[in-house]
């Protein structure tokens, strides 16, 4: 094994005879959107997301699905598929199968395998102290998808939010491996600041993050403020108040800062030498950049907050 479980990384990498890297992963989850063909996009966006933060290809899939079959009927679950299947094509990921069964609450994903070259690996427990971290998709979307189901997200979050949970990390994977990043991890179920403190914790370092310059999905800190929060975001919170120092932030920002996320960006450890590279790469293909604090050195896994979350 090149990467297992000790890092807590975001995927497994076995070394093959010829020296290439193999890489594995799994993910799956109930239903997040109304529509049957959007959670199926989401899901498998969510489920390659592992493989490209680790600087690798996604290659082969396997649905796994729970289905309730007696009360949920099997055209919505074909809607899913069919989801899954879009996703999966524009990935250039071929679907091999999969496994099905009855359970009283619907469930999809993908167990996913892909390749990566050793030498290319990118691996979470690796930032340096003096590295700037960079985020690829703005935050809320734990938040937005909790008011998609209490009906309280508007018509233009709900696109926003399904807009970005489906957009895949293949081309951010590609510029931060062209660029020579340091580490990266994706952030999804524990927040960027849950992600970034295994991250830290991995690497021996602490962070300074800048809360004016995280970035967020319209609507999401008002929906924060009103506890619009899934349940997900809450037990984050709780986790990180051991290891971050929160300085003038108030609850709904904090709540937002640790908000739980479903096929969200990667974050990205970068050197100062090779920013500017990675920065033009990502821009080259299209994909946002946010420049969101640096790794310190410090008490490892510690995260000290900086300023306030701006107004959207």
């Amino acid at each position: 094994m090149i990467v297992a479980a000790e890092t807590g990384d975001d995927a497994a990498v076995y070394r093959l005879p010829d020296g290439t890297g193999l890489v594995q992963t799994v993910d799956f989850f109930t239903p997040i959107v109304d529509d049957a063909f959007d959670w199926g996009r989401i899901a498998a966006a969510n489920a390659f997301s592992d493989v490209y933060a680790m600087g690798g290809r996604p290659v082969l899939a396997l649905n796994l699905v729970a289905w309730p079959v007696d009360t949920l009927p099997l055209e919505l679950l074909s809607r899913v598929l069919a989801g899954g299947q879009k996703v999966a094509a524009e990935a250039g990921v071929a679907i091999a199968g999969g496994h099905t069964i009855d359970d009283p609450e619907p469930k999809y994903g993908m167990a996913v395998t892909g390749f990566v070259a050793l030498d290319r690996i990118v691996r979470n427990s690796t930032a340096p102290a003096g590295a700037t971290l960079i985020l690829t998709k703005p935050l809320g979307l734990g938040i937005l998808a909790t008011a998609i189901k209490r009906e309280r997200a508007t018509e233009a979050q709900t696109k926003a939010a399904i807009d970005t949970m489906t957009t895949l990390n293949a081309a951010a994977s590609e510029a931060m491996v062209d660029a020579g990043a340091e580490a990266a991890t994706d952030v999804t179920g524990f927040g960027l600041l849950g992600h970034l403190h295994g991250m830290l914790a991995a690497s021996g370092v602490a962070a300074e993050v800048d809360a004016a310059a995280v970035p967020f999905l319209d609507g999401a800190l008002e929906l924060a403020a009103d506890g619009v929060v899934p349940g997900g975001t809450r037990r984050n919170l709780d986790f990180l108040n051991a290891h971050v120092a929160w300085g003038v932030l108030e609850g709904h920002e904090r709540l937002a800062l640790a908000d739980a996320q479903t096929s969200g960006g990667l974050l990205i450890a970068v050197s100062d030498e090779k920013v500017a590279r990675l920065l033009e790469s990502l821009k080259e293909r299209g994909i946002s950049s946010y420049a969101i604090g640096r790794t310190i050195p410090g008490a490892t896994g510690h995260i000290a907050m900086r300023g306030r979350v701006l107004p959207e």
